[in-house]
């Protein structure tokens, strides 16, 4: 229990709540999804009577008739379908809390340009989609006024970083820690965000608690089932809306954390990525990596998280040909 995140939610998480102050319910501005784009369609041909008047003929046999094809809202970069085009590289964070990662550090488009051009080495060949994974569902130590030990963080800040994320054609996750809370509940919180087509989320089941347990006292865990919910739920809404392919991360520190894995299933227009979360040395976070990634589906695809303080005292930090030597190569590589 290392995870600077973990020191934060004991300290009491007082930059959260700076951050919270005046938060408003109320919906930002420019939050709909954009319009899908389709042609009029062609009139019915009309076989008509003899009292029915002029009837519409049909066009010469020589003339090309044609509609256009409803259009697909892509990726910001290009396409419906991540993989193999993309490599996703991120940094997670929270803003005025540099405790829970790196893109919580100062000015929010230095840190996007940062990570872009730092993903660079780990790339490997691939175009870089870059990831923004904003910790939006907080844990704490304390249960508020609902009894759920999470809060929820202004929505102007999700704004922020979904303005940000399209300023650099890059995708935002929101993070979900939902302390006592169900996933499937904290996802459908999000809908409004989810029905855009560059966001989607990355569930952190070590802070999913049961009742009588205290987020940091414990390791929270979750089941294939539960994680097979959220997933089967994000597909109906790229299934409605015609979203391109909707990324679902889930972090995994320890194998305990995750039961039944194989009742996660395959769906349809979702990408399910598994995060190794792993801390140390990079001999210990290879182990970490083997020892998680064995029982992870084949239809899943391998992520690895980097950190930017613990991996640099107790490391050095793995070099992008390093990380991508591990076995599974990791499609999405992130550092807090």
């Amino acid at each position: 229990m290392s995870r600077r995140s973990w020191r934060v939610l004991l300290a009491g998480g007082s930059a959260l709540a700076v951050l919270l102050t005046g938060c408003s319910d109320a919906a930002p501005e420019g939050t709909q999804p954009p319009a899908t784009s389709r042609a009029d369609a062609a009139p019915e041909q009309d076989g008509g009577d003899a009292t029915a008047g002029p009837t519409q003929q049909p066009p010469p046999d020589d003339v090309e008739v044609t509609t256009e094809a409803p259009q697909a809202i892509e990726l910001p970069r290009g396409g419906t379908e991540i993989f193999p085009r993309f490599r996703l590289f991120g940094y997670s964070g929270l803003p005025g809390s540099p405790g829970m990662g790196r893109m919580g550090i100062g000015d929010l488009d230095e840190r996007v340009v940062e990570m872009e051009e730092r993903g660079e080495e780990y790339a490997g060949g691939r175009d870089l989609l870059p990831v923004l994974e904003l910790i939006a569902t907080v844990v704490h130590a304390t249960p508020g006024a609902d009894g759920m030990f999470r809060t929820y963080i202004p929505e102007s800040v999700i704004q922020d970083h979904l303005d940000a994320a399209r300023r650099h054609d890059g995708i935002l996750l929101l993070n979900i820690q939902p302390g006592r809370a169900d996933f499937i509940d904290e996802v459908k919180h999000y809908e409004k965000w989810l029905v855009e087509p560059d966001v989607g989320v990355a569930l952190d089941p070590e802070w999913a608690v049961e009742d009588g347990q205290i987020p940091g006292r414990v390791y929270g865990r979750t089941t294939g089932e539960e994680l097979d919910e959220v997933a089967a739920y994000l597909a109906s809404l790229v299934e409605e809306h015609a979203l391109p392919e909707k990324v679902m991360v889930y972090h995994q520190v320890h194998p305990g954390v995750v039961r039944d894995e194989q009742d996660l299933r395959h769906h349809d227009g979702v990408v399910l990525i598994k995060s190794v979360d792993g801390i140390g040395a990079p001999s210990d976070k290879i182990k970490t990596y083997d020892l998680v990634n064995e029982t992870k589906p084949e239809h899943v695809v391998p992520g690895f998280k980097l950190f930017y303080e613990e991996d640099l005292v107790l490391g050095p930090i793995m070099t992008g040909e390093e990380v991508l030597g591990l076995d599974p190569q990791p499609e999405y590589i992130l550092f807090e």
